[in-house]
């Protein structure tokens, strides 16, 4: 009677191998399957190569012994038969012969067998090459289930990256929304701006608003680091730098005493995060500008085509917490223009890594000195985008211009009262 005979059940996960013995040999078939349960296999008998092809798709079997010459189907023909199949991929596939040949190992090899086995060798020798194939399955196996998990991993890591993503933007624009309005009014005084944020959420924000009825208010700061963390920390002083919250903490509107206040505020972290911090109060009676600054160099003036940058030598936030820090002092006329702008401009790198530098940073501003504030202020960012031969910066990049006296515009280089 044709047909195959099984001792495991279909569908079952088997904690032994199993081995597909496929020969229309009733005599061969019954002796081997004899031995090969010696070795603590579990095995299935297919007296054709139909039959066996069916067990060996039923059962995924570890090893499949095939007998080259049978009816219907030959044993190279099932071989062929496996190796299309992808369920099968993982079986090993031995052809047994009388004929051992040259031509006709080549042709078994051709046809997808991964070894051979002579009829005429010894016991030892069969359960040799038996067990170095179950050997090379369960190896296969093994790296059919590492390849299986490392694919859910991947479904599973971009799920959560997905849902990070998310997160990122929505604190992405929450940063965004802190900073300056584009529709409050300040006389005498053109404003314009532009940010650009890197991949990476950051911790750089500005601030110009409304201190009292006869002072302007900026600031420009810097929490180290990247992402969630030190965008939040940045909110934080965001916070601590609103006008409510200065008229309590500092009436005066100080710049010297708001930087010293800040540094106490905001220690040192035991990760060792801290802030640069500059900080300004412009008179708008009589264009006076007093400023302090805690490692932030992140000012200057240009007035037609000269630069003076606002800065001094001191410490960041939170390194020393008993610092005092003191306001400069600077006179403004009409039409010089006040630039306040993170280190992600001058530091934008270009292909082979130079930075831009402050000396580009200075010509971009002077040679659009001439055109709209809004103007200069955009082809600047494109002057250091185009050195860094890329859209996106590396870093967080913020620059914030006023120009006293001249033409109301806005950010992005759109006429707009500010």
């Amino acid at each position: 009677m044709s047909g195959s005979h099984t001792t495991p059940s279909v569908g079952r996960s088997y904690d032994r191998p199993v081995i597909l013995l496929a020969d229309d040999d009733a005599m061969m078939r019954v002796g081997m399957a004899a031995r090969l349960r010696k070795l603590g296999c579990d095995i299935i008998e297919a007296d054709n190569g139909e039959a066996g092809l069916v067990a060996a798709r039923a059962h995924r079997p570890n090893l499949v012994i095939l007998d080259w010459m049978m009816p219907g189907l030959d044993g190279p023909s099932v071989c062929e038969a496996i190796r299309a199949d992808p369920a099968l991929s993982t079986c090993q596939v031995v052809l047994m012969t009388a004929h051992d040949e040259p031509d006709q190992i080549a042709e078994g090899l051709a046809r997808g067998a991964d070894d051979f086995l002579s009829k005429a060798a010894s016991k030892q020798e069969i359960m040799a090459r038996v067990q170095a194939n179950l050997r090379a399955s369960a190896l296969v196996r093994e790296l059919e289930c590492t390849r299986d998990d490392l694919d859910r991993s991947n479904r599973q890591l971009s799920a959560k990256q997905q849902e990070l993503e998310c997160e990122l933007q929505s604190a992405a624009r929450f940063v965004s929304s802190l900073l300056p309005s584009t529709q409050a009014q300040i006389p005498g005084v053109t404003v314009a701006w532009a940010y650009h944020p890197s991949l990476a959420l950051g911790g750089d924000l500005f601030q110009v608003s409304r201190w009292g009825t006869h002072a302007l208010g900026l600031s420009i700061f810097d929490a180290s680091g990247h992402g969630v963390a030190a965008a939040f920390r940045a909110v934080a002083l965001s916070s601590f730098l609103r006008e409510d919250n200065l008229a309590k903490v500092c009436p005066s509107f100080d710049p010297g005493l708001i930087v010293t206040e800040a540094n106490r505020f905001f220690p040192l972290s035991e990760d060792g995060d801290y802030f640069t911090l500059w900080v300004g109060r412009l008179d708008l009676a009589d264009w006076s500008l007093s400023f302090a600054t805690a490692g932030h160099s992140g000012a200057l003036v240009q007035r037609e085509g000269t630069c003076r940058w606002l800065v001094r030598e001191t410490f960041p936030v939170g390194f020393d917490g008993d610092a005092r820090f003191r306001s400069e002092h600077v006179s403004l006329q009409p039409l010089d223009r006040l630039f306040l702008f993170s280190d992600g401009l001058y530091e934008a790198p270009s292909a082979n890594g130079e930075l831009w530098g402050r000396t580009r940073l200075e010509v971009g501003v002077v040679t659009h000195r001439r055109r709209s504030l809004a103007e200069c202020v955009s082809g600047t960012i494109a002057a250091a985008r185009d050195w860094q031969e890329a859209d996106r910066f590396p870093d967080d990049v913020a620059l914030l211009g006023l120009e006293i006296g001249g033409t109301i515009a806005t950010s992005e280089g759109e006429s707009h009262a500010i």
